[in-house]
């Protein structure tokens, strides 16, 4: 079996740092490491995982500090730089992977050596409707998260990497020094652009927050424009269909239904990204 490192970049993440590592651990398949790339925070991330590591040491989490340069992604490539494993997880720190993530990405890469990236649908876990969210994002990643006809592209939350194939464009990615693409459709075209092949899977599950939707429409706007940015950025490469779009029409509804839910989730004091995996991770210590 192909051993999995997981990656996460970190900027003031004392929120959710401590459930993230959980549920990174809390694993069918223990990962090979879990490595936090902590940017300069300024908040309590680091004396969390530094906690976190002092009270699971027989967890395989490292914690290391890319200090030279404030930004995601030198953040994100010192991580996978850093890692050893065979395949890279990367993630973001308030995502909490499915219990099954690590076994299920080493069988993807395991049966097809030529999957070079591989990426799946994601739930929110700070959202009502949990089942029905998770086939609507499979919906939508499967017919429209795609490039160069029916190419798949990688979502940053929920991806993974063969080593070797990050070795190969690690120093051709994008800089993107003003900050307006999105760094994972980037990653991706540069697999494309090598012809490696990515693969979609509806097994590789991640739950992240919807916090993205309780912001500003002009902030909002800006972060969907971040599609054509990248694309512009990359004209070898082209969309048949644009993701951007089904998300606008969501944007309404969610802006409304996030901060609501949350007041009612902090009502009866539930921390939702405890509670979205307690079955898998209950019938795992059953196991």
């Amino acid at each position: 079996m192909l051993n999995v490192s997981i990656v996460i970049p970190a900027w003031n993440e004392q929120e959710r740092i401590a459930d993230c590592l959980t549920n990174a651990v809390r694993q069918s398949v223990e990962p090979y490491e879990v490595i936090v790339v902590d940017n300069r925070s300024t908040d309590d991330t680091v004396k969390i995982v530094e906690q976190f590591i002092h009270d699971n040491p027989e967890a395989p989490v490292r914690l290391l500090h890319q200090d030279d340069e404030q930004g995601l992604i030198p953040t994100r490539n010192y991580g996978l730089n850093n890692a050893t494993g065979d395949i890279l997880g990367r993630i973001d720190a308030d995502c909490m992977l499915k219990p099954d993530w690590v076994e299920i990405v080493s069988d993807i890469f395991g049966a097809d050596p030529k999957a070079m990236g591989a990426t799946g649908p994601v739930v929110y876990y700070d959202m009502p409707g949990k089942r029905i969210s998770l086939k609507g994002d499979d919906k939508v990643r499967r017919e429209t998260y795609r490039a160069d006809g029916d190419r798949v592209l990688l979502f940053g939350s929920n991806m993974a990497l063969r080593a070797s194939a990050w070795k190969a464009i690690c120093h051709e990615v994008c800089r993107d020094r003003d900050d307006v693409m999105h760094e994972d459709v980037d990653v991706s075209l540069h697999l494309l652009g090598r012809n490696m092949k990515t693969v979609y899977a509806t097994t590789m599950i991640c739950a992240i927050s919807a916090r993205r939707m309780d912001t500003s429409f002009i902030s909002f706007r800006n972060y969907m424009k971040r599609f054509n940015n990248t694309f512009r950025a990359h004209p070898d490469h082209w969309r048949n269909r644009k993701s951007e779009h089904t998300l606008y029409a969501l944007y309404p509804g969610l802006r409304l239904l996030y901060p609501m839910y949350q007041k009612y989730l902090d009502a009866l004091e539930i921390n939702p990204a405890e509670r979205i995996w307690i079955k898998e991770q209950l019938n795992l210590q059953d196991a």
